[in-house]
């Protein structure tokens, strides 16, 4: 059973940053992959960026260049800057980990985004 927490949403203006933490119960560099999803009101949970256990990034062309994901072994920590929000980027935000064998997907409980001003 693995355990992803997120914190690190909020309101903030148009143009602003923030930064998404993910803190996993077990070795994230254990995982096949990690990722952020996010889902706004009425639409489907679509991904944001995924972190493979080798590094490689992938990120949704609504983000490219503006997110950033990273990974903190120390801490088994997965984060997500996000910079240059824009109204678009509201939704609740959302951290998966799929296991290494039985790619089993785990999934954190959401951490709200508001873009506004």
């Amino acid at each position: 059973q693995v355990q992803l927490v997120e914190s690190g949403g909020g309101l903030v203006q148009p143009g602003g940053s923030l930064r998404l933490s993910c803190a996993a119960s077990t070795n994230i560099f254990s995982m096949y992959a990690m990722g952020w999803y996010r889902q706004a009101p009425g639409k489907q949970r679509d991904l944001v960026a995924t972190i493979s256990r080798g590094g490689t990034t992938n990120y949704a062309d609504s983000v490219k260049g503006r997110f950033t994901i990273s990974r903190d072994s120390a801490n088994n920590t997965v984060y997500l800057q996000m910079n240059k929000l824009k109204p678009d980027d509201t939704a609740v935000y959302y951290c998966k980990g799929t296991t290494a064998g039985t790619l089993r997907d785990y999934w954190g409980q959401g951490t709200q985004v508001t873009v506004s001003s």
